[in-house]
Protein backbone atom coordinates (compact mmCIF):
# COMPACT_ATOMS: atom_id res chain seq x y z
CA UNK A 1 0.00 0.00 0.00
CA UNK A 2 2.86 2.31 0.77
CA UNK A 3 4.56 1.46 -2.35
CA UNK A 4 1.32 2.46 -4.09
CA UNK A 5 0.83 5.63 -2.62
CA UNK A 6 4.52 6.96 -3.12
CA UNK A 7 4.20 5.58 -7.23
CA UNK A 8 0.90 7.47 -6.95
CA UNK A 9 2.40 10.91 -5.69
CA UNK A 10 5.31 10.21 -7.82
CA UNK A 11 3.43 10.26 -10.89
CA UNK A 12 1.14 13.15 -9.72
CA UNK A 13 4.38 15.06 -8.98
CA UNK A 14 5.67 14.62 -12.60
CA UNK A 15 2.54 15.93 -14.24
CA UNK A 16 2.33 18.84 -12.06
CA UNK A 17 6.04 19.25 -13.06
CA UNK A 18 6.03 18.54 -16.86
CA UNK A 19 3.60 20.04 -19.49
CA UNK A 20 4.10 16.73 -21.49
CA UNK A 21 2.81 14.82 -18.86
CA UNK A 22 0.01 16.91 -17.78
CA UNK A 23 -1.88 16.25 -21.09
CA UNK A 24 -5.61 18.18 -21.55
CA UNK A 25 -8.53 17.63 -24.28
CA UNK A 26 -7.26 19.91 -27.36
CA UNK A 27 -10.64 21.97 -27.14
CA UNK A 28 -9.90 23.00 -23.58
CA UNK A 29 -6.24 23.85 -24.90
CA UNK A 30 -7.94 25.99 -27.48
CA UNK A 31 -10.74 27.61 -25.30
CA UNK A 32 -7.61 28.55 -22.83
CA UNK A 33 -5.44 30.24 -25.69
CA UNK A 34 -8.11 31.82 -27.08
CA UNK A 35 -9.52 33.63 -23.54
CA UNK A 36 -5.72 34.17 -23.22
CA UNK A 37 -5.98 36.59 -26.50
CA UNK A 38 -9.67 38.01 -25.65
CA UNK A 39 -9.17 38.96 -22.08
CA UNK A 40 -7.66 42.34 -21.84
CA UNK A 41 -7.15 44.03 -18.76
CA UNK A 42 -7.44 48.28 -18.50
CA UNK A 43 -3.84 47.82 -17.33
CA UNK A 44 -2.59 46.42 -21.38
CA UNK A 45 -4.31 49.18 -22.77
CA UNK A 46 -2.66 51.59 -20.05
CA UNK A 47 1.08 50.39 -21.52
CA UNK A 48 -0.08 50.06 -24.69
CA UNK A 49 -0.81 53.58 -24.81
CA UNK A 50 1.94 54.84 -23.22
CA UNK A 51 4.03 53.05 -25.16
CA UNK A 52 2.59 54.16 -28.59
CA UNK A 53 3.02 57.31 -27.93
CA UNK A 54 6.71 56.96 -26.49
CA UNK A 55 6.95 55.51 -30.41
CA UNK A 56 4.87 58.34 -31.61
CA UNK A 57 7.20 61.26 -29.70
CA UNK A 58 10.65 58.89 -29.66
CA UNK A 59 11.23 57.42 -33.02
CA UNK A 60 8.92 58.95 -35.35
CA UNK A 61 8.96 62.51 -34.28
CA UNK A 62 12.83 62.12 -33.75
CA UNK A 63 13.73 60.77 -36.65
CA UNK A 64 11.56 63.66 -38.53
CA UNK A 65 13.72 65.90 -36.80
CA UNK A 66 16.63 64.40 -37.37
CA UNK A 67 15.90 63.72 -41.05
CA UNK A 68 14.90 67.61 -41.23
CA UNK A 69 18.15 68.74 -39.53
CA UNK A 70 20.39 66.61 -40.73
CA UNK A 71 22.75 64.12 -38.73
CA UNK A 72 24.81 66.82 -37.46
CA UNK A 73 21.85 66.32 -34.24
CA UNK A 74 23.26 63.14 -33.57
CA UNK A 75 26.72 62.74 -31.79
CA UNK A 76 28.59 60.73 -34.42
CA UNK A 77 31.49 62.82 -35.33
CA UNK A 78 35.14 62.12 -36.21
CA UNK A 79 36.51 59.79 -34.87
CA UNK A 80 32.97 58.14 -34.13
CA UNK A 81 30.68 57.97 -37.37
CA UNK A 82 29.44 54.95 -35.75
CA UNK A 83 27.55 55.48 -33.00
CA UNK A 84 24.36 53.86 -30.67
CA UNK A 85 22.77 53.46 -34.56
CA UNK A 86 24.86 50.82 -34.93
CA UNK A 87 25.07 49.93 -31.26
CA UNK A 88 21.61 48.87 -31.63
CA UNK A 89 21.75 47.09 -35.32
CA UNK A 90 24.14 44.50 -33.86
CA UNK A 91 22.15 44.53 -30.51
CA UNK A 92 19.04 43.74 -32.08
CA UNK A 93 19.87 41.55 -34.86
CA UNK A 94 21.64 39.57 -31.99
CA UNK A 95 18.21 39.37 -30.03
CA UNK A 96 16.94 37.76 -33.05
CA UNK A 97 18.69 34.36 -32.65
CA UNK A 98 16.71 33.55 -29.81
CA UNK A 99 13.87 32.47 -31.96
CA UNK A 100 15.86 30.76 -34.14
CA UNK A 101 17.86 28.81 -31.69
CA UNK A 102 15.61 27.65 -29.89
CA UNK A 103 12.96 26.68 -33.08
CA UNK A 104 15.12 25.37 -35.14
CA UNK A 105 18.18 23.82 -33.53
CA UNK A 106 16.07 22.45 -30.92
CA UNK A 107 13.82 21.51 -33.13
CA UNK A 108 16.31 19.33 -35.04
CA UNK A 109 17.84 18.14 -31.62
CA UNK A 110 14.21 17.06 -30.57
CA UNK A 111 14.42 18.99 -27.36
CA UNK A 112 11.01 18.83 -26.11
CA UNK A 113 10.94 21.07 -23.57
CA UNK A 114 10.56 23.51 -26.19
CA UNK A 115 6.99 23.19 -28.13
CA UNK A 116 4.95 25.47 -25.34
CA UNK A 117 7.31 28.51 -26.34
CA UNK A 118 8.96 28.22 -30.25
CA UNK A 119 6.51 30.97 -31.51
CA UNK A 120 7.14 33.39 -28.75
CA UNK A 121 10.85 33.40 -29.39
CA UNK A 122 10.23 33.30 -33.26
CA UNK A 123 8.19 36.43 -33.08
CA UNK A 124 11.39 37.58 -31.84
CA UNK A 125 13.82 37.28 -34.49
CA UNK A 126 10.55 39.14 -36.51
CA UNK A 127 10.42 41.67 -34.65
CA UNK A 128 14.08 42.33 -33.32
CA UNK A 129 15.02 42.33 -37.46
CA UNK A 130 12.07 45.09 -37.67
CA UNK A 131 14.24 47.13 -34.76
CA UNK A 132 17.73 46.06 -36.77
CA UNK A 133 16.30 47.53 -40.16
CA UNK A 134 15.14 50.76 -38.53
CA UNK A 135 18.05 51.57 -36.58
CA UNK A 136 20.41 51.08 -40.42
CA UNK A 137 17.72 53.88 -42.04
CA UNK A 138 18.22 55.76 -39.12
CA UNK A 139 22.11 55.62 -39.16
CA UNK A 140 21.94 56.21 -43.31
CA UNK A 141 20.45 59.71 -42.89
CA UNK A 142 19.01 60.19 -46.22
CA UNK A 143 16.51 57.44 -46.03
CA UNK A 144 14.97 58.15 -48.93
CA UNK A 145 17.59 56.82 -50.86
CA UNK A 146 18.13 53.82 -49.22
CA UNK A 147 17.07 51.75 -52.36
CA UNK A 148 20.55 52.71 -53.25
CA UNK A 149 21.79 49.73 -51.26
CA UNK A 150 19.90 47.22 -53.97
CA UNK A 151 22.14 46.21 -56.36
CA UNK A 152 19.26 47.70 -59.45
CA UNK A 153 20.22 48.70 -63.00
CA UNK A 154 20.07 52.27 -63.51
CA UNK A 155 20.83 54.68 -66.11
CA UNK A 156 23.47 56.87 -63.58
CA UNK A 157 25.43 53.50 -63.22
CA UNK A 158 25.27 53.45 -59.30
CA UNK A 159 26.25 49.64 -58.33
CA UNK A 160 26.96 48.58 -54.53
CA UNK A 161 30.46 48.18 -53.66
CA UNK A 162 30.84 44.35 -53.43
CA UNK A 163 34.09 44.79 -52.09
CA UNK A 164 32.39 46.30 -48.51
CA UNK A 165 30.73 43.59 -45.51
CA UNK A 166 27.97 46.64 -45.72
CA UNK A 167 26.35 45.24 -49.01
CA UNK A 168 26.71 41.78 -47.71
CA UNK A 169 24.97 42.87 -44.96
CA UNK A 170 21.87 43.96 -47.01
CA UNK A 171 21.67 40.78 -48.59
CA UNK A 172 22.37 38.70 -45.38
CA UNK A 173 19.85 40.52 -43.14
CA UNK A 174 17.18 40.44 -45.74
CA UNK A 175 17.30 36.47 -46.34
CA UNK A 176 17.53 35.84 -42.67
CA UNK A 177 14.20 38.52 -42.44
CA UNK A 178 12.49 36.57 -45.02
CA UNK A 179 13.04 32.85 -43.98
CA UNK A 180 12.38 33.47 -39.91
CA UNK A 181 9.29 35.37 -41.11
CA UNK A 182 8.19 31.92 -43.35
CA UNK A 183 9.64 30.28 -40.83
CA UNK A 184 7.34 31.75 -38.07
CA UNK A 185 3.99 31.71 -40.53
CA UNK A 186 4.17 27.55 -41.30
CA UNK A 187 3.67 26.22 -37.96
CA UNK A 188 1.07 29.07 -37.32
CA UNK A 189 -1.29 27.83 -40.17
CA UNK A 190 -3.00 25.14 -37.66
CA UNK A 191 -3.35 27.07 -34.81
CA UNK A 192 -4.66 29.97 -37.24
CA UNK A 193 -7.43 27.70 -38.94
CA UNK A 194 -8.21 26.99 -34.96
CA UNK A 195 -8.78 30.39 -34.36
CA UNK A 196 -10.71 30.46 -37.51
CA UNK A 197 -13.13 28.11 -36.64
CA UNK A 198 -13.85 29.61 -33.10
CA UNK A 199 -14.22 33.21 -34.34
CA UNK A 200 -18.04 34.34 -34.99
CA UNK A 201 -19.03 35.10 -38.37
CA UNK A 202 -19.19 38.51 -39.81
CA UNK A 203 -15.92 40.21 -38.01
CA UNK A 204 -12.89 41.52 -39.29
CA UNK A 205 -10.77 38.93 -37.02
CA UNK A 206 -12.48 35.56 -39.03
CA UNK A 207 -11.43 37.48 -42.23
CA UNK A 208 -8.07 37.65 -40.87
CA UNK A 209 -7.95 34.48 -39.52
CA UNK A 210 -9.64 32.80 -43.12
CA UNK A 211 -7.29 34.44 -44.87
CA UNK A 212 -4.14 33.64 -43.38
CA UNK A 213 -4.98 29.99 -42.94
CA UNK A 214 -4.85 29.37 -46.40
CA UNK A 215 -8.01 26.66 -46.33
CA UNK A 216 -6.10 24.48 -43.59
CA UNK A 217 -8.58 21.59 -42.85
CA UNK A 218 -6.16 19.43 -41.02
CA UNK A 219 -6.05 16.47 -43.98
CA UNK A 220 -3.83 14.02 -43.39
CA UNK A 221 -1.74 15.28 -46.54
CA UNK A 222 -2.06 18.88 -45.02
CA UNK A 223 -0.34 18.01 -41.98
CA UNK A 224 2.71 15.74 -43.82
CA UNK A 225 3.56 18.91 -45.77
CA UNK A 226 3.52 21.08 -43.18
CA UNK A 227 5.77 18.58 -41.39
CA UNK A 228 8.10 18.29 -44.37
CA UNK A 229 8.16 21.84 -44.80
CA UNK A 230 9.47 23.03 -41.07
CA UNK A 231 12.18 20.12 -40.84
CA UNK A 232 13.64 21.85 -44.70
CA UNK A 233 13.16 25.14 -43.09
CA UNK A 234 14.84 23.95 -39.24
CA UNK A 235 17.77 22.59 -41.72
CA UNK A 236 17.70 25.63 -43.98
CA UNK A 237 17.49 28.09 -41.75
CA UNK A 238 20.60 27.35 -39.24
CA UNK A 239 23.29 28.69 -41.23
CA UNK A 240 21.30 31.44 -42.56
CA UNK A 241 21.11 32.56 -38.84
CA UNK A 242 25.18 31.32 -38.16
CA UNK A 243 26.05 33.49 -41.43
CA UNK A 244 23.94 36.76 -40.59
CA UNK A 245 25.83 37.92 -37.25
CA UNK A 246 29.39 36.55 -38.84
CA UNK A 247 28.55 38.84 -41.86
CA UNK A 248 27.94 41.99 -38.93
CA UNK A 249 31.39 41.03 -37.30
CA UNK A 250 33.27 41.41 -40.85
CA UNK A 251 31.85 45.26 -40.36
CA UNK A 252 34.29 45.51 -37.93
CA UNK A 253 36.63 42.62 -38.30
CA UNK A 254 37.57 43.64 -42.17
CA UNK A 255 38.92 46.97 -40.86
CA UNK A 256 42.47 47.58 -40.20
CA UNK A 257 41.42 49.71 -36.77
CA UNK A 258 42.67 48.51 -33.65
CA UNK A 259 40.78 46.73 -31.52
CA UNK A 260 38.38 45.28 -34.58
CA UNK A 261 41.36 43.72 -36.54
CA UNK A 262 40.58 40.00 -34.88
CA UNK A 263 39.68 36.40 -36.90
CA UNK A 264 37.68 35.17 -33.58
CA UNK A 265 34.30 38.32 -34.03
CA UNK A 266 32.86 35.50 -36.03
CA UNK A 267 32.01 32.87 -33.53
CA UNK A 268 32.29 35.96 -30.85
CA UNK A 269 29.71 37.70 -32.32
CA UNK A 270 27.67 34.83 -33.15
CA UNK A 271 27.25 33.12 -29.46
CA UNK A 272 27.07 36.87 -27.91
CA UNK A 273 23.99 37.44 -30.31
CA UNK A 274 22.61 33.80 -29.00
CA UNK A 275 23.65 35.11 -25.51
CA UNK A 276 21.69 38.13 -25.89
CA UNK A 277 18.70 36.13 -27.42
CA UNK A 278 18.04 33.82 -24.61
CA UNK A 279 18.09 36.32 -22.21
CA UNK A 280 15.45 38.28 -23.57
CA UNK A 281 13.64 34.91 -24.50
CA UNK A 282 13.17 34.38 -20.60
CA UNK A 283 12.18 37.96 -19.88
CA UNK A 284 9.36 37.48 -22.67
CA UNK A 285 8.24 33.93 -20.95
CA UNK A 286 8.00 35.51 -17.63
CA UNK A 287 5.82 38.58 -19.00
CA UNK A 288 3.64 36.21 -20.94
CA UNK A 289 3.43 33.51 -17.67
CA UNK A 290 2.70 36.38 -15.03
CA UNK A 291 0.46 38.65 -17.21
CA UNK A 292 -1.87 36.79 -19.72
CA UNK A 293 -3.89 34.48 -18.54
CA UNK A 294 -3.64 30.87 -18.38
CA UNK A 295 -0.27 30.46 -19.50
CA UNK A 296 0.95 29.42 -16.17
CA UNK A 297 -0.80 25.63 -17.69
CA UNK A 298 1.68 25.74 -20.77
CA UNK A 299 4.80 28.02 -20.16
CA UNK A 300 5.89 26.40 -15.93
CA UNK A 301 9.08 26.15 -14.28
CA UNK A 302 10.49 23.33 -16.02
CA UNK A 303 10.98 25.40 -19.08
CA UNK A 304 12.49 28.35 -17.00
CA UNK A 305 15.46 25.73 -15.69
CA UNK A 306 15.70 24.28 -19.37
CA UNK A 307 16.56 27.73 -20.81
CA UNK A 308 18.75 28.82 -17.85
CA UNK A 309 21.10 25.87 -18.34
CA UNK A 310 21.19 26.97 -21.77
CA UNK A 311 22.26 30.37 -20.89
CA UNK A 312 24.81 29.28 -18.62
CA UNK A 313 26.32 27.12 -21.27
CA UNK A 314 26.39 30.13 -23.76
CA UNK A 315 27.54 32.40 -20.61
CA UNK A 316 30.90 29.93 -20.40
CA UNK A 317 31.63 30.09 -24.08
CA UNK A 318 30.98 34.09 -24.29
CA UNK A 319 33.68 34.57 -21.65
CA UNK A 320 36.15 32.25 -23.77
CA UNK A 321 35.49 33.66 -26.74
CA UNK A 322 35.94 37.62 -25.25
CA UNK A 323 39.27 36.75 -23.42
CA UNK A 324 40.52 34.66 -26.14
CA UNK A 325 40.16 37.99 -27.99
CA UNK A 326 41.32 40.47 -25.48
CA UNK A 327 44.39 38.27 -24.66
CA UNK A 328 45.71 37.67 -27.98
CA UNK A 329 45.23 41.51 -28.54
CA UNK A 330 46.94 42.11 -25.80
CA UNK A 331 49.62 39.88 -26.36
CA UNK A 332 50.00 41.33 -29.90
CA UNK A 333 52.90 43.76 -28.77
CA UNK A 334 50.61 46.87 -31.54
CA UNK A 335 50.86 50.66 -29.59
CA UNK A 336 47.35 51.81 -30.68
CA UNK A 337 45.72 48.39 -29.82
CA UNK A 338 46.84 47.90 -26.20
CA UNK A 339 46.10 51.90 -25.59
CA UNK A 340 43.03 51.40 -26.46
CA UNK A 341 42.46 48.11 -24.20
CA UNK A 342 43.50 50.40 -21.70
CA UNK A 343 41.18 53.09 -22.69
CA UNK A 344 38.49 50.33 -22.74
CA UNK A 345 39.52 49.45 -18.39
CA UNK A 346 40.93 52.72 -17.60
CA UNK A 347 39.19 55.46 -19.34
CA UNK A 348 36.21 57.71 -18.96
CA UNK A 349 33.32 54.67 -19.68
CA UNK A 350 35.83 51.94 -17.74
CA UNK A 351 33.16 51.10 -15.34
CA UNK A 352 30.63 50.14 -18.49
CA UNK A 353 33.83 47.27 -19.39
CA UNK A 354 33.37 46.09 -15.57
CA UNK A 355 29.81 45.91 -15.70
CA UNK A 356 29.59 44.16 -19.32
CA UNK A 357 31.35 41.53 -17.08
CA UNK A 358 29.53 41.91 -14.12
CA UNK A 359 26.43 41.42 -16.09
CA UNK A 360 27.30 38.66 -18.74
CA UNK A 361 29.59 36.26 -16.63
CA UNK A 362 29.25 37.45 -12.84
CA UNK A 363 25.60 37.00 -12.47
CA UNK A 364 24.96 34.11 -14.32
CA UNK A 365 27.54 32.03 -13.02
CA UNK A 366 26.97 32.77 -9.53
CA UNK A 367 23.16 32.11 -9.85
CA UNK A 368 22.35 29.87 -12.97
CA UNK A 369 24.01 26.83 -11.24
CA UNK A 370 21.30 26.20 -9.12
CA UNK A 371 18.00 24.78 -10.50
CA UNK A 372 15.86 26.29 -7.70
CA UNK A 373 17.16 29.76 -8.45
CA UNK A 374 17.05 29.38 -12.49
CA UNK A 375 13.53 28.08 -12.06
CA UNK A 376 11.96 30.87 -10.40
CA UNK A 377 10.36 32.80 -13.07
CA UNK A 378 11.39 36.32 -11.55
CA UNK A 379 14.74 35.73 -10.89
CA UNK A 380 15.76 34.38 -14.11
CA UNK A 381 13.76 37.57 -15.88
CA UNK A 382 16.50 39.96 -14.17
CA UNK A 383 19.08 38.09 -14.61
CA UNK A 384 17.94 37.54 -18.65
CA UNK A 385 17.95 41.55 -18.22
CA UNK A 386 21.26 42.22 -16.59
CA UNK A 387 22.36 40.11 -19.51
CA UNK A 388 20.89 41.85 -21.80
CA UNK A 389 22.04 45.44 -20.69
CA UNK A 390 25.61 43.90 -20.25
CA UNK A 391 25.42 42.45 -24.17
CA UNK A 392 24.33 46.31 -25.28
CA UNK A 393 27.45 47.41 -23.01
CA UNK A 394 29.26 45.16 -24.88
CA UNK A 395 28.54 46.28 -28.31
CA UNK A 396 28.96 49.92 -27.53
CA UNK A 397 32.49 49.30 -26.10
CA UNK A 398 33.02 47.97 -29.46
CA UNK A 399 31.21 50.52 -31.77
CA UNK A 400 31.67 54.02 -30.21
CA UNK A 401 34.26 53.70 -27.66
CA UNK A 402 36.56 51.35 -29.79
CA UNK A 403 36.56 53.96 -32.43
CA UNK A 404 37.73 56.90 -29.80
CA UNK A 405 41.23 55.36 -30.23
CA UNK A 406 43.34 55.33 -33.48
CA UNK A 407 46.44 55.76 -34.83
CA UNK A 408 46.03 59.73 -35.20
CA UNK A 409 45.96 60.99 -31.42
CA UNK A 410 44.98 64.94 -32.44
CA UNK A 411 41.60 63.06 -33.86
CA UNK A 412 40.97 61.34 -30.48
CA UNK A 413 37.34 62.77 -28.85
CA UNK A 414 34.59 60.57 -26.66
CA UNK A 415 31.78 59.75 -28.41
CA UNK A 416 28.71 61.76 -26.58
CA UNK A 417 25.34 60.65 -27.93
CA UNK A 418 22.35 62.97 -29.01
CA UNK A 419 19.16 62.34 -30.44
CA UNK A 420 20.39 58.80 -30.92
CA UNK A 421 19.43 58.30 -27.53
CA UNK A 422 15.33 58.49 -27.96
CA UNK A 423 15.91 56.59 -31.23
CA UNK A 424 17.03 53.98 -29.53
CA UNK A 425 14.46 53.97 -26.68
CA UNK A 426 11.86 54.45 -29.58
CA UNK A 427 12.81 50.95 -31.38
CA UNK A 428 13.02 49.31 -27.58
CA UNK A 429 9.40 51.11 -27.35
CA UNK A 430 8.29 49.85 -30.70
CA UNK A 431 9.39 46.39 -30.46
CA UNK A 432 7.24 45.75 -27.07
CA UNK A 433 4.13 47.02 -28.90
CA UNK A 434 4.29 44.95 -31.97
CA UNK A 435 4.63 42.09 -29.40
CA UNK A 436 1.68 42.83 -27.50
CA UNK A 437 -0.02 43.60 -30.51
CA UNK A 438 0.78 40.18 -31.75
CA UNK A 439 -0.25 38.90 -28.31
CA UNK A 440 -3.70 39.73 -28.94
CA UNK A 441 -3.76 38.59 -32.57
CA UNK A 442 -2.40 35.42 -32.66
CA UNK A 443 -1.82 32.13 -30.39
CA UNK A 444 0.83 32.77 -28.64
CA UNK A 445 1.06 29.05 -27.73
CA UNK A 446 1.30 26.51 -30.77
CA UNK A 447 -1.36 24.29 -29.61
CA UNK A 448 -0.88 21.73 -31.96
CA UNK A 449 3.00 21.04 -30.67
CA UNK A 450 2.19 20.71 -27.18
CA UNK A 451 -0.46 18.30 -28.10
CA UNK A 452 1.68 16.63 -30.56
CA UNK A 453 4.33 16.28 -27.34
CA UNK A 454 1.40 15.13 -24.99
CA UNK A 455 0.43 12.17 -27.42
CA UNK A 456 3.98 11.18 -27.53
CA UNK A 457 4.72 11.43 -23.86
CA UNK A 458 3.43 8.70 -21.17
CA UNK A 459 4.42 7.49 -17.85
CA UNK A 460 5.44 3.66 -17.42
CA UNK A 461 6.52 1.53 -14.72
CA UNK A 462 9.61 -0.60 -14.52
CA UNK A 463 9.47 -2.43 -11.56
CA UNK A 464 9.49 -0.20 -8.34
CA UNK A 465 10.37 2.56 -10.65
CA UNK A 466 8.25 4.57 -12.67
CA UNK A 467 10.14 6.15 -16.29
CA UNK A 468 9.10 8.76 -18.75
CA UNK A 469 9.40 7.30 -22.01
CA UNK A 470 8.94 9.52 -25.42
CA UNK A 471 7.22 7.80 -28.65
CA UNK A 472 8.44 9.00 -32.43
CA UNK A 473 5.32 10.34 -34.13
CA UNK A 474 4.94 10.09 -37.71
Amino acid sequence: MADRKHHTSHEEHLREQRLMLDPMPRGKMNEMVMEAMHTTSWKFWLVFGLLAAIVAYALFYKWGVMILEGLGVAGVNRPSYWGIFLVNTVFWIGISHAGTFISAILRVFKAEFRRPFTRAAELMTTFGLVQAGFSIFMHMGRVWLSYWLMPIPNQRQLWPNFHSPLSWDLLAITTYLLSSTMYLFLPLIPDLAMARDRTPDGTWQKVFYRTLALGFRGTEGEWTHLRNALNIFAFAIIPVMFSVHTIVSWDFAMATRPGWSSTIFGPYFVIGALHSGMGAVVMVLAVVRGTMKNMKYFIRPEHFEAIGKLMLIISMAWAYFFFNDYIVQWYGGDKWTKELLHWHEAGPMGWMWFAMLIFNVAIPWATLWNKKWRSTPWLIFIVGMLINVGMWFERYIIVPISLTINRMPFTWRLYQPGIEVWLGIGTLAFFILLYMTASKLIPLIPVWEVQEGQMAHSLKKYGRETVVTVSELE
